[in-house]
């Protein structure tokens, strides 16, 4: 039996998600996103998890984009359905955009690890995550304007909020990769290292969230997310609306007990 085309582990309160489809530079197939789909609930929905990475199996790709020769053709009409799997998202289109995190809202930080290309539909993923690290050598581009497709993805929405106008306009417009150098100096990526550390330094990340205060960091990227293009009065209203009841929390008194003690603290999520 073929592994699954989506990876999918938990390792105490930190989830990894793999993408895994070497073999394809781990181009998105219509079983991988409803393994992603299904996967990002669980993430939202286990309480014991508290962030996820987020990688693509093997060296050459975080991931490459969607299966061209496939997913597209059959949303297109032009193929039929051929296993449970395309079955779902022809009964269910909605599969596509949970899974590229369109219309799904993660709520636990995500920390992305890249190697080797990520463009496309790899690039769109990565919109939604928080942290990025990624090799010397990775790649980053969004090429379907050279195909005459459009990102549906989110990124035409996300990338210009998340980097300066003109970059984000290059990158859309022409379809051209940057380098993970060039990435990181438009702010696109958090940090560039070695590929053989790329894993060791997103896994970093993620024990250093995991282990601060839950509540906290899960209202925290809510409200920064809710205030994206709402006015500064209408978002401090939002962020007293999600901040008190932290504030107010089990969590908020055994933070402040556990500096005076002196001793790390004990979140319970509560």
């Amino acid at each position: 039996m073929p592994e699954p085309a989506l990876l999918y582990e938990k390792d105490g309160p930190i989830a990894t998600l793999t993408m895994n489809r070497p073999e394809a530079r781990n181009a998105v197939n219509c079983e991988m996103l409803c393994r992603f789909a299904d996967a990002w609930e669980d993430v939202n929905n286990d309480p014991a998890i508290r962030v996820a990475i987020l990688t693509g199996a093997g060296e050459q790709a975080f991931c490459a984009g969607a299966d061209l020769d496939k997913l597209v053709r059959m949303m297109q009409g032009a193929i039929p359905p051929e296993n449970e799997y395309d079955e779902r998202i022809k009964n269910d289109v909605g599969i596509i955009y949970k899974g590229f995190m369109r219309s799904l809202e993660v709520v636990k930080p995500i920390v992305a690890a890249v190697k080797g290309f990520c463009v496309a539909g790899g690039l769109e993923i990565l919109n939604s995550c928080d942290i990025r690290v990624a090799a010397e050598d990775a790649q980053f581009g969004l090429a379907e304007v050279k195909w005459s497709l459009f990102p549906m993805g989110g990124s035409t929405v996300r990338i210009p909020r998340q980097i300066p106008w003109p970059i984000a306009m290059e990158i859309m417009l022409t379809g051209e990769r940057i380098s993970a150098q060039e990435a990181y100096r438009v702010c696109l990526i958090n940090k560039v290292v070695p590929a053989a550390q790329v894993m060791a330094e997103a896994r970093r990340y993620a024990d250093i969230i995991a282990a601060n205060g839950p509540l906290a960091v899960q209202a925290v990227k809510r409200s920064a997310v809710a205030s994206l293009g709402v006015p500064t009065e209408k978002a401090l209203e939002k962020e007293l609306e999600i901040g008190i009841p932290v504030s107010m929390s089990e969590d908020a008194r055994e933070g402040p007990k556990a500096f005076k003690e002196k001793r790390k603290p004990v979140f319970k999520g509560r």
